[in-house]
């Protein structure tokens, strides 16, 4: 059934919080959602759908979620027929309970049921009020998104998470590991070179981990399925000029991984390996499963390789038991190491994770002044970094207009830094350019365009 009337088709909003995994979601189910007859709608109040998709990483987003539904629940009070979902990891987490805080809800359904939208919204059509987060085989997805980007797309290779990080909830919302096949991954990225797509993402919770449950194994030992052998596998589709992966883990990172985007050009000179610490006793207590010193030799390594690789992070401050030694180790990492952006958060206690138990929680002005503090040495390491660019020529993907001025386009280079230049996007939106850096700042950079390259 089609829900949605050809005459007056029906709108829908999707509101995604978190990670890109989350936004890689969202955009599948936008396209469940135009295939099911539904347009997009900018605003949420004229919507007669509206999806959540939600994150429960951080105790801020998820109380985020509750207020924005807090409000359309009271519409749907007047207007009956609005439907409102939740999806993600906070459907996953509260499940039934959701219904009983909200009972306008109309569907709650975790991540790994993204592909199933349609079947479940039929269910909801048909007059039931559907709880959909069960552990299951997630589905090859066979959606066509609707994607934010006509240049840039995000892949998905490795679905869940296996590692236990105490104070974590991904694995009890996304489930266990499951790695698509590469055949299908490479399909996947061949429609996107036909469709014009310049730069692909390869996605995954801990895509290090990609190819541990796909059968066999070579005669070195190895699985048979790496995430180093499925880049060699999808590095030379015609079309794709750009190669991103994300997010990795330092217990897996190898130097055979290293050197392999040392040795594809179309791989991005750019390593997203979040730390959270830098101290060894905290790693042990978050069971990372790494020290520092492990730490800083992958970076060693990738600076061996690739001198002028960018590396970006996350970090966590105000863990349990955090001591004011504890967190300056982390930031002499931050200082030894120059990354280039660092990703932070003060700790938040999730559900069903042992931290969250734990007895020797810092308090909230504790973890506020180390965030700042953090953030403050984040910007100056970040603006070091950005000085290497300045008065050099950078190869730049151009992907939009940018919105607060208008004469500027927007890209970024292949070390992912975000650059502004003047130009007109109607003639070098997908190209490749040359532009030359004469003003940086600590998270982006600007210059004039040289030259179109492609």
């Amino acid at each position: 059934m089609n829900n949605a009337s050809k005459k007056h088709p029906k709108k829908y909003n999707i509101v995604t919080f978190g990670c890109q995994m989350n936004k890689a979601d969202s955009e599948r189910m936008a396209g469940v959602l135009e295939h099911m007859g539904f347009e997009a709608a900018e605003d949420p109040n004229i919507a007669d759908l509206i999806l959540y998709n939600t994150c429960t990483i951080r105790d801020n987003a998820e109380q985020k979620v509750y207020s924005y539904l807090g409000r359309q629940a009271k519409r749907k009070h007047q207007e009956p027929g609005l439907t409102l979902v939740v999806a993600g990891c906070v459907a996953q987490q509260e499940g039934e309970q959701l219904l009983r805080r909200v009972p306008e809800l109309d569907l709650v359904m975790g991540p790994q049921h993204a592909n199933r939208l349609e079947d479940l919204l039929q269910q909801v059509f048909d007059g039931n009020q559907v709880v959909a987060t069960d552990p299951i085989e997630i589905l090859e997805d066979i959606t066509k998104p609707r994607r934010d980007s006509d240049v840039t797309a995000w892949v998905n290779i490795i679905y869940g998470c296996n590692e236990r990080c105490s104070y974590c909830v991904v694995p009890n919302v996304r489930g266990v590991e499951q790695s698509r096949m590469p055949e299908a991954i490479k399909a996947e990225i061949e429609e996107l070179s036909r469709q014009g797509y310049k730069e692909i993402t390869l996605l995954g919770q801990n895509i290090d981990a990609y190819g541990r449950d796909l059968p066999g194994s070579t005669p070195e030992g190895r699985h048979q399925h790496t995430l180093t052998d499925l880049l060699y596998y999808v590095h030379d589709i015609p079309g794709i000029d750009r190669l991103r992966f994300s997010t990795s883990h330092p217990r897996y990172f190898t130097e055979r991984l290293i050197k392999a985007c040392q040795e594809l050009p179309n791989v991005c000179e750019h390593f997203h390996i979040p730390f959270q610490s830098g101290d060894n006793d905290i790693l042990k207590t978050m069971k990372r499963g790494y020290t520092h010193e492990k730490y800083r030799g992958i970076i060693e390594t990738i600076r061996k390789y690739m001198p002028d690789a960018s590396i970006t992070a996350d970090a966590i401050v105000g863990f349990p038991g955090e001591t004011e030694a504890q967190f300056q180790n982390t930031l002499k990492l931050i200082e030894d190491l120059e990354f280039d952006l660092v990703n932070t958060a003060a700790y938040s206690p999730r559900p069903g994770t042992p931290a969250a138990l734990w007895d020797n929680q810092l308090s909230e002005e504790e973890k506020d002044d180390r965030l700042q503090r953090l953030n403050r040495l984040v910007s100056v390491t970040a603006e070091a970094r950005s000085r290497r660019y300045l008065g050099r020529e950078v190869e730049v993907l151009v992907e939009a207009q940018n919105t607060k001025v208008p004469t500027q386009l927007l890209g970024r280079t292949r070390t992912n830094r975000l650059t502004f230049f003047p130009g007109k996007i109607q003639e070098l939106k997908g190209k490749t350019v040359k532009v030359k850096i004469q003003e940086i700042r600590a998270f982006s950079i600007t210059g004039e365009l040289i030259e179109v390259l492609n």
